[in-house]
């Protein structure tokens, strides 16, 4: 019988012997009929363990195709799912123990001793058996309001907040995502996406599966090893952040490679560098950005890879069942062409941070969840995301969006990579500074930057400051941390005080 929170096994029972996980580390490839056994194994440990509805069960391990068994059996059981991120400190992952008060913790083997540490009762992933068989003895009873998973996000703000997706957030995504992008049984993704992060469960993850498609998951992300799964799996749609591209169209394999069956290739987490999109149109491959958020979906818009290419940067309009407005600091709905907040409607959305009511009535009001992103329209209604409000740069009350001088930056030939941020400036209020990652062979002066900014930029967005430094910082999906680079932007003037005209 179907259910809200039970419908891999529908799955299961329609396409039984169908590949639903391929691991590609391991080689590992479960049909949907061993994906429901597996899941039934993890229902019978939980049900041992006495664990009722509403309990959280958090996870620490390495991408691995047993983690979905993990989630569904979770589904099963009215359990809440944690997904914690296992590069975080020891400290880190302590204070997402305290707040999520987790009654049960899996772990790899790789994780076993830090679990060990952080005071929950902990089971390796590798000892829980198969059930015999899958369909569940015991059902619990859950509404579609019921949490499902609590995925906390990366704290760039302060303190991680556990973001809570309910049945109806995780499956009105799925079938949004389904309808909306035309997914179907055929479909295969490749996933390095992290699986303690929304974009590695529900970007494309659950909604192919809940489609009867394949998902392929890798472990640690190598470009080369990425391009030649895209073949062997015959994958037709996936998910890189940004980096992630650039690391494959870095390499001559990637060029020398065809993708018969890649449908379109698509970009998420960060803003795409229009390098990137030349790079893949050089290719001839379909390509497109996305824009998601943990706490909505994340997925939130669909543009066609052609209407993506002609109009860079571009998200394009929202989805089949979820609503998008823009409006200014007052309130009013924005006009085509004028930048203000996005906000996102629609049943996908998350019910509320965990512990902390403030900020879920600061982010949800009116059914609207207020993103802290800055967007414009075109007059066909296309969504552009400028940046997120609180990078926005104010300097001699000019306001400057980073995004915008990242991608003139980015067009330069000595410029590999590139971070633009504002600092405090005692004179103009905050300074535009960018840091850059250039290609070794090429490696631009400022003056030439300076020129090169001049072309396009109006004077005031110009980076005062430009600090060459050899890879620049990411989070833990591969999105360049600003914060890290605010501190280093610190530290780097202050030397420059220290040591006048030793800076870039």
């Amino acid at each position: 019988m179907y259910t809200d929170h039970g419908w891999i096994m529908k799955r299961a029972e329609i396409t039984p012997d169908s590949t639903a996980l391929i691991d590609v580390h391991t080689g590992q490839r479960w049909s949907y009929r061993e994906l429901a056994v597996r899941t039934a194994g993890f229902v019978e440990t939980f049900h041992s363990a006495g664990l009722r509805k509403g309990e959280r069960v958090a996870v620490l391990s390495h991408n691995r195709i047993d983690l979905f068994a993990i989630l569904f059996a979770c589904a099963g059981r009215g359990l809440i799912y944690v997904p914690m991120n296992w590069r975080l400190s020891e400290g880190e992952l302590r204070y997402i123990v305290d707040d999520s008060g987790p009654s049960l913790l899996l772990h790899d083997d790789e994780h076993a001793g830090r679990a060990a540490g952080l005071g929950v009762p902990a089971i390796p992933l590798d000892s829980v058996p198969s059930a015999s068989v899958y369909p569940l003895s015991e059902k619990v009873a859950c509404r579609p309001d019921d949490p499902w998973m609590m995925i906390y996000t990366g704290g760039t703000t302060g303190r991680p907040k556990g973001v809570v997706l309910t049945f109806q957030s995780v499956n009105w995504n799925a079938l949004n995502t389904i309808v909306s992008w035309s997914l179907s049984a055929r479909d295969r993704t490749l996933n390095y996406m992290p699986l303690f992060h929304t974009g590695g469960l529900n970007a494309l993850s659950l909604p192919i599966l809940m489609a009867g498609g394949t998902v392929v998951i890798g472990r640690k992300f190598d470009p080369e090893e990425a391009i030649r799964a895209l073949n062997e799996y015959q994958t037709t749609i996936s998910l890189f952040v940004p980096t992630m591209h650039q690391s494959m169209l870095d390499t001559d394999l990637f060029w020398e490679t065809d993708f018969p069956t890649v449908d379109v290739f698509l970009s998420g987490g960060a803003p795409c560098p229009q390098t990137v999109y030349d790079a893949y149109r050089r290719k001839g491959e379909r390509f497109k950005e996305g824009y998601g958020m943990t706490e909505a979906g994340p997925n939130n818009f669909v543009i066609d890879p052609d209407t993506a290419m002609k109009k860079r940067g571009a998200v394009g309009k929202s989805m089949q069942f979820n609503e998008v407005r823009i409006v200014d600091s007052k309130g009013r709905i924005c006009r085509p062409g004028e930048v203000g907040e996005l906000h996102l409607r629609g049943r996908h959305l998350f019910s509320h941070y965990w512990n902390n009511e403030e900020a879920t009535r600061e982010a949800l009001k009116d059914g609207w969840f207020s993103t802290g992103d800055l967007a414009t329209l075109d007059e066909d209604g296309d969504c552009f995301i400028v940046g997120r409000k609180k990078e926005m740069i104010i300097s001699g009350g000019e306001n400057i969006y980073p995004q915008e001088v990242e991608q003139c930056l980015i067009g330069h030939d000595g410029v590999k990579e590139i971070a633009v941020i504002g600092i405090p400036d005692r004179k103009w209020g905050e300074r535009v500074v960018a840091f850059i990652t250039a290609h070794p062979a090429n490696v631009p002066k400022t003056e030439e930057l300076l020129r090169h900014c001049a072309q396009t930029l109006g004077s005031y967005k110009i980076p005062k400051d430009f600090f060459f430094i050899q890879e620049l910082p990411k989070t833990d999906i591969g999105k360049i941390d600003k914060k890290k680079l605010a501190k280093m932007a610190k530290e780097l003037k202050k030397e420059e005080m220290q040591h006048p005209g030793q800076s870039g």
